[in-house]
């Protein structure tokens, strides 16, 4: 089986591969990347890049998770990361990403968000959708909210890093709420 293709209007959502591994490094190695994301460590690490790369190739072979390369269409060129941690057993799954800085707000995020629903949804068969962001981080709930998911919920002290425990606003869209935006 081979792994997925996805294009947009201005990006390229496809395989991770070992040459992307500097960029990955120079990217996520930002403090403003660790900050808004929950499983980005700060330093980053050509450790942490070959991780990454391994578990999106043990996820796609497994089935269990989706993990692709954002790209921009047109110079092929590495801007961030964008998965589906699948959840088969309930016919789900949840988006999670980061982008370089250097692309923020540029609506490079809302792009590759809304391709992955639709491949999801159409291509995977799933049911429902959820992400969740950061409290610190509203932009991404931004992204969510343009890409047709609602609020669900506020996880209190949810999860911890680096010692501090942070609260995650859930989100979240069925099948049926996407099929009628459309």
């Amino acid at each position: 089986m081979e792994f997925p293709h996805i294009k947009t209007d201005r990006l390229r959502l496809n395989e991770l591969t070992t040459a992307d591994i500097p960029f990955i490094v120079q990217y996520a190695g930002n403090k403003k990347i660790s900050d808004t994301t929950l499983n980005i460590p700060y330093p980053y690490s050509e450790k942490d890049a070959e991780f990454w790369i391994n578990l999106s190739h043990e996820g796609f072979k497994n089935g269990t998770n989706l993990i692709f390369a954002i790209r921009l269409k047109e110079s092929s060129s590495f801007v961030g990361g964008i998965s589906l941690k699948m959840e088969r057993q309930f016919n789900r799954a949840e988006i999670g990403y980061w982008l370089a800085e250097q692309y923020w707000n540029k609506g490079y995020m809302t792009e590759a968000v809304k391709a992955l629903l639709s491949y999801a949804f159409s291509e995977l068969g799933l049911n429902k959708i959820t992400s969740s962001h950061l409290v610190s981080n509203p932009a991404s709930g931004k992204v969510m909210i343009k890409c047709g998911m609602h609020k669900e919920g506020e996880l209190k002290q949810d999860r911890i890093k680096d010692g501090i425990y942070h609260d995650l606003l859930l989100y979240g869209i069925t099948r049926d709420e996407y099929e009628a935006k459309q």
